[in-house]
């Protein structure tokens, strides 16, 4: 299938190249710069192709997955993305995917326009990437953790430092939690607790500051949007000391918390207190309501619109249009609120990929967007 000359929305995927990744051995789709709709039974690969998008992005994609489960089951292990985008600056090839190490682990590999870089970040000059999935629907009534790493990839979209000291702040927790059930001493602990410290603060600090330009955005667009407006609000003790107190300061009574509670932590056998335990609250700005209470529909309502304010705050401050990934964008979602967010999304000026098992529920969509039909190992005009 050869792209059309439809204009569209810059950045956007043009091609996209497959090899050994999910349940596709090998494809080869161009595409139109416009919306995409991805459409087919379930379990046909329409998740694949956009998770494919996704790992442009830092961090391990819309799945969360580990490398080997990317690879194609019966293939060699490995797997390939190419994609080539076209940008304000012409075409470019974005490449991600693994290679096979001596001692049986996978090596991720990166490459823009065909000459290998050292990491993911080289991709944040040219891309940016945000999503909605159904593994999402209950992010305001499961646990704590999950609204972490949703804030976190909320960040991740801005920053793409952030990831880093994200998982320098685990791997400094853990070293803290061996030390502590060694009865180190405490030379030892408070290099630790320093290292704690610094990257916490610096990792509240970020959530912290994208919680506050999410929230302009929110309270700007409100008025015109179709889907009710969240109150957001981050909670835990170092969170509520930034802002308020100099981060030197912030981290300072961050390390003398941590020495007072060592004693509680080892009974824990974890750090109880850190950015790594805190949590985003989120309101349903109508009602005044906590959003947990709020019905699915409601509840899908307000994750939607996070969502496309989210975009919106990632194309002012990059500069740069995400792509827009909604993976069963449809479920929950009556036929009013499908119609009111194909708008929307028009007025976004991104490239919107969304996928449905049923073709009528992007009826409002017709005539607007590319439609193709997925069916294993194949994409199809629909």
């Amino acid at each position: 299938m050869a792209p059309s000359a439809q204009q569209g929305p810059l950045p956007a995927v043009r091609r996209l190249v497959l090899a050994d990744f999910r349940s596709y051995p090998a494809l080869d789709l161009c595409l139109d710069a416009g919306p995409i709709v991805l459409t087919g039974e379930n379990g046909a690969g329409k998740t694949n192709l956009i998770e494919a998008i996704s790992l442009l992005s830092p961090g391990r994609g819309l799945r969360r997955a580990e490398l080997a489960e990317c690879a194609r089951i019966g293939g060699p292990g490995t797997f390939a993305v190419s994609v080539e985008v076209a940008t304000r600056d012409g075409l470019i090839q974005l490449g991600t995917g693994t290679e096979a190490q001596p001692d049986g682990t996978l090596l991720r590999r990166y490459r823009l326009n065909r000459e290998p870089i050292p990491s993911i970040r080289g991709f944040a000059d040219h891309v940016r990437v945000v999503w909605l999935t159904p593994a999402m629907d209950s992010l305001f009534a499961g646990p704590a953790g999950d609204r972490r790493r949703f804030l976190d990839r909320l960040v991740l979209a801005l920053d793409a430092e952030h990831g880093s000291r994200v998982n320098a702040l685990e791997r400094a927790l853990r070293n803290r939690n061996r030390l502590l059930e060694d009865g180190q001493q405490d030379r030892w602990l408070d290099a630790a607790e320093r290292e704690i410290a610094e990257l916490g603060v610096a990792v509240a600090a970020a959530r912290q500051q994208t919680i506050a330009h999410l929230s302009r955005v929110i309270t700007a667009t409100k008025d015109a949007s179709p889907f009710p407006f969240a109150e957001l609000m981050l909670k835990g003790e170092i969170e509520e000391l930034i802002g308020s107190r100099p981060a030197l300061e912030v981290e300072e009574v961050y390390r003398r918390l941590l020495r007072q509670n060592r004693a509680r932590d080892a009974a824990a056998s974890r750090t109880l207190i850190g950015p790594h335990a805190s949590d985003l609250l989120v309101r349903h700005g109508v009602k005044q309501a906590d959003a947990a209470r709020s019905s699915t529909g409601e509840q899908k309502a307000l994750l939607v619109g996070l969502v496309l304010a989210h975009a919106r705050l990632v194309a002012v401050l990059s500069g740069i249009a995400p792509f827009i990934l909604l993976d069963e964008i449809a479920a929950h979602l009556d036929a009013a609120r499908r119609q009111a967010l194909y708008e929307r999304l028009a007025g976004l000026q991104a490239q919107v990929f969304l996928t449905g098992a049923d073709r009528a529920a992007f009826a409002g969509l017709e005539g607007r967007a590319t439609i193709l039909k997925v069916v294993p190992g194949q994409v199809l005009p629909a």
